[in-house]
């Protein structure tokens, strides 16, 4: 249906990959960079991936600077830290108040400075220097980028407010980002470095999606918003895609069924934007020879000398992890993990499971499907069962009129406007939804409520960071509600709540999912339960192409149960998601 990619279609010195968590950016960065390489090119490889995994890719430990692959002429890969790099970041804003302000004040700032956006805009402040620095630039044939900023973060750069120390005067608190005065001397490099990335003679955009809905929707909102900023030079790669349908497996049969339906069900936009395909491969793509197969023809004989043998393991089933929330009497069960893992699906299913050991149980979900109450109306007909459904998109339009409406009074044009884009921030989104929840969990004291997707131990601490959470409601709205104030005391209560991460047995999924545990752990928060969705291991397959990835999950099935949860728990890959 769409042509393998070709990194020869690449015709521009600055590459960039963006996409969700899992769809391979980063493999697909790295295989495209050792192809280029091969050609002749001089290629610089860099990534800014909280979760990257490069040096594993690569096998030889990686820094900052640029260090050359003695297996791949004519390659050089740099792995930013941008954790370190936000590190640095937070210490240059806050360390010329320290011992100048009171303590619950400095550790406001630090929380507030401890969110994506600050980790993103200490990534930029990085590898700006590889866009704008001139040596650098003549050196190198391709400049390739694992991770593109965001537009929200391109925007803001764009705002002269944003320079002016706006952040360290406001009072909404929804702001992750902190001020961004504190890199203020390097306003003309930043400006550079947008301008290069807008100029289509020497960046392209590359969306890297696999072919399912929420990841090809989530390529669709990055490319509208970065096209906003005026990078238009951009290409889509489809990536995992099973090339054929192999009758005599069921499992294989359904999983190409299912990708084939996506693609059917393509976003409008993304029907206008050049599109390629990658597929869907039998081996993990660690190591150059197996980074070189990827945009090779492979025939199913070469395919079987990847499959090698699964290893027998024994791990609870979903069932499990609901006898145990009912033996335990849990009264708030929160799914956590990034979007595309099935958090709405584990969340459905343990509610209907607590329903049939007898327990009243309340669902809430952020889950856009209005027709969810319908689908269960129509598989369980229970007085027990109740659910609500929460609009993200109107809880923040509620909280953002809110925060405008008494901010108005006190700002200028330019303050407004930086106002407005802030509040486009993650953490807006997370407040505004943990609000609502908040009210929810007050009205359904004699139930079980179960919670698809709840705010990150960072939002958390933002919030309750010297009740600033209290003082930013009373900023906004004049009124501290109870609910929210009683809410996060209850949350941090093991013997009321069960908090289970959702995640898959994939390298990036697992690495995304570790960080969201050391975040919540920040908040005095412990995951009960690790659970691995989705898991091709757990089918059986006999199907080869299946079949490798399967053995390849087994690592990451490892690491999560012997290095990661208390507790593990593994669901087999679905035909449908129910």
């Amino acid at each position: 249906m769409y042509p393998i990619f070709n990194p020869n279609e690449l015709k521009t010195q600055f590459v960039f990959l963006t996409g969700k968590g899992g769809v391979g950016k980063t493999s697909t960065a790295c295989a495209a960079a050792v192809a280029l390489a091969d050609r002749g090119k001089k290629v610089l490889l860099i990534s800014t991936d909280p979760a990257s995994n490069l040096q594993d890719v690569f096998a030889m430990e990686l820094t900052s600077t640029p260090k050359a692959i003695p297996t791949v002429a004519n390659l050089y890969v740099s792995n930013i830290d941008p954790e370190n790099a936000a590190k640095t970041y937070r210490e240059k804003v806050i360390g010329p108040y320290r011992n100048k302000l009171p303590e619950a004040v400095i550790a406001s700032m630090e929380e507030q400075l401890s969110g994506a956006c600050t980790v993103e805009i200490a990534a930029f402040d990085e590898f700006t220097g590889f866009i704008t620095d001139h040596e650098i630039v003549q050196e190198y044939d391709y400049i390739i980028f694992d991770t593109a900023p965001t537009g929200h973060t391109l925007r803001l750069l764009q705002l002269p407010t944003a320079w002016s120390g706006f952040l360290e005067e406001s009072t909404h608190g929804a702001s992750c980002l902190g001020p961004l005065s504190g890199l203020g001397e390097k306003k003309d490099l930043y400006e550079n470095a947008v301008a290069v990335l807008s100029d289509e003679r020497k960046t392209t955009l590359i969306l890297v999606a696999r072919p399912d809905g929420s990841s090809l929707k989530e390529a669709e909102r990055a490319s509208l918003e970065l096209k906003e900023m005026g990078i238009s030079q951009q290409m889509l790669i489809i990536n995992g895609l099973l090339q054929s349908q192999q009758e005599d497996d069921e499992v294989a049969t359904a999983f190409y069924e299912r990708q084939q339906l996506a693609l059917k069900e393509l976003p409008t936009h993304l029907m206008e934007v050049t599109t390629f395909s990658l597929p869907y491969v039998p081996f993990s793509l660690t190591g150059v020879n197996n980074l070189r197969h990827l945009f090779k023809d492979y025939q199913e004989g070469d395919v079987m000398e990847f499959s090698g043998e699964q290893e027998p393991m024994r791990l609870p089933q979903l069932t499990d992890v609901i006898n145990d929330l009912s033996v335990s009497q849990k009264k708030l069960i929160f799914t956590m993990g990034k979007g595309g893992v099935g958090k709405t699906t584990v969340a459905s299913t343990v509610a209907v499971g607590l329903v049939e050991k007898g327990h009243p149980v309340h669902l809430t979900t952020t889950d856009p499907a209005a027709h969810l109450e319908y689908q269960f109306q129509q598989s369980i007909e229970n007085e027990n069962l109740t659910i609500s459904r929460i609009d993200p998109k109107v809880e923040v339009e509620k909280y953002k009129g809110k925060v405008l409406a008494e901010s108005e009074k006190d700002l200028d044009e330019e303050g407004l406007a930086y106002l407005k884009e802030d509040l486009e921030s993650p953490c807006t989104e997370e407040i505004a939804v943990f609000q609502a929840f908040a009210e929810v969990v007050a009205k359904t004291e004699e139930e079980v409520v179960v919670i698809d997707t709840a705010p990150t131990g960072h939002t958390l601490l933002l919030l309750d960071a010297s009740q600033s959470y209290s003082k930013e409601i009373e900023r906004s709205t004049g009124v501290v509600p109870e609910s929210a104030k009683n809410l996060l005391p209850m949350i941090r209560n093991p013997q009321e709540t069960a908090v289970l991460i959702v995640t898959l047995a994939e390298a990036t999924p697992v690495l995304e999912a570790a960080r969201l545990q050391e975040d919540l752990k920040r908040a005095a928060i412990t995951p009960s339960w690790w659970v691995i969705n989705q898991s091709l291991y757990a089918t059986g397959t006999k199907a080869p192409v299946l079949k490798g990835k399967a053995i390849a999950e087994q690592e990451w099935i490892k690491k999560v149960k012997t290095e990661l949860a208390e507790k593990t728990a593994l669901i087999p890959w679905l035909h449908e998601e129910k």
